[in-house]
């Protein structure tokens, strides 16, 4: 009988590993300011860090990463999805039945992350929204194409153009939700931590947001499901003309809709299509990027470090909440609102250096991070092997 088997370690792209192992880093360098106060959510960061510092800082932050990351996990999330159909379909294995379980116990490890340890989490939505592109796997290439991009830019300009309309009325913060929000994740009552949690997940959650999280998540994932069938990224050297103009096409829209918005105010009407269109834009630049540095040996030797983190990076994802849930909540050092943006960066580096590390020694060790090994074999339902031989 044909059984599906995870990507052994000679089949893996390491430049793919490292691209995931960037975002991971971009990821963490967003999520860490919104874990760590209340301003990502409800607004007022201009006025709670006011110093040249922090403003160069939340702006450098907004143009090269935020919305560039979860962008480029969400396109390695389709390219990987494919890769494995195709290996279902080698074996002669049902794709639909057997990715509809893999996304269903993402789900899992969505709820259990967005209810018992960080509002801004991205599994639950990776699954619920992966379940839909379960509809295209099996459409042509042109059709995929046309669908993401038709997608991504009605959404874009309906919802630009509606913020547009409401521009005087943007901008606004919260004090309420920040005063609550300062008030509850100082507590030392896991309870109400907790319960502050629910509330500004449901306070950033609902069914608008969720309509809007799909038509900008799927088409990356179209996106990245595209890249995989037309294997630019399989085989760099003979696509190396192709990725180089991908490049400086996404380069320039990148520069242009990201930092352009700077040159005139950076208004905020404009952030929907900053971060999606420029997102998306930011996080093909940053793939073509590394793909290309991944072809030379110092590049490789460069990436290889990124690589140990990309194979672990579910495992890492959690780890990164799991840290700032104890820095900054009462129930641990209780640094909520305190840290400076400027501190924040510090922070993400000397973690995401000691992932690194973490990583490196645990691949040694084991063929998969501890939960990427939960999640294969309750996919493959059955326990998968875990130390490496010898």
């Amino acid at each position: 009988m044909n059984t599906a088997a995870p990507l052994q370690k000679s089949e893996r792209m390491m430049w793919i590993d490292a691209a995931r192992g960037f975002a991971i880093l971009g990821i963490f360098v967003v999520n860490i300011g919104a874990f760590s106060a209340p301003y990502f959510l409800y607004g007022g960061e201009m006025g709670a860090w006011p110093s040249a510092i922090d403003q160069f800082t939340e702006a450098f932050i907004d143009i090269f990463f935020q919305a560039s990351f979860y962008t480029l996990f969400s396109l390695l999330f389709g390219f990987g999805l494919h890769i494995l159909k195709e290996r279902l379909l080698e074996k002669h294995i049902a794709v639909n039945p057997f990715l509809f379980r893999r996304l269903m116990i993402l789900i899992g490890f969505g709820l259990v992350h967005a209810f018992l340890i960080w509002h801004g989490d991205i599994l639950l939505s990776y699954g619920i929204v992966g379940l839909c592109l379960m509809a295209f796997m099996f459409r042509g290439n042109q059709t995929i194409l046309l669908w993401g991009m038709c997608m991504l830019g009605i959404s874009v300009c309906l919802y630009t153009v509606m913020l547009y309309n409401v521009r005087d009325f943007l901008g606004n913060s919260n004090m309420t939700g920040i005063s609550s929000a300062k008030a509850s994740y100082a507590s030392h009552d896991l309870s109400v931590i907790l319960g502050q949690n629910m509330n500004d997940w449901l306070y950033s959650n609902g069914l608008f947001s969720y309509l809007l999280m799909g038509t900008t998540l799927l088409p990356l994932f179209l996106f990245g499901m595209y890249l995989a069938r037309k294997r630019w990224l399989h085989h760099p050297a003979e696509h190396r003309r192709k990725l180089l103009t991908g490049w400086v096409i996404s380069l320039i829209l990148f520069i242009g809709l990201k930092a352009g918005p700077y040159l005139y105010g950076n208004p905020e009407w404009f952030s929907y299509a900053q971060d999606n269109l420029g997102g998306t834009a930011s996080a093909l630049f940053y793939l073509f990027s590394i793909t290309l540095i991944g072809q030379s040996q110092l590049g490789q030797k460069v990436l290889k470090l990124f690589s140990y983190v990309g194979r672990m990076s579910l495992s890492n994802y959690i780890l990164q909440s799991v840290i700032c849930f104890v820095l900054f909540y009462g129930i641990g050092f209780g640094l909520y609102g305190s840290v400076r943006p400027i501190a924040t960066v510090g922070i993400v580096i000397i973690v995401y250096s000691l992932q690194i590390v973490l990583s490196r020694w645990w691949l040694v060790r084991f063929r998969y991070g501890p939960l990427e090994w939960v999640w294969r074999s309750l996919t493959y339902k059955k326990r998968q092997p875990l130390r490496e031989k010898g």
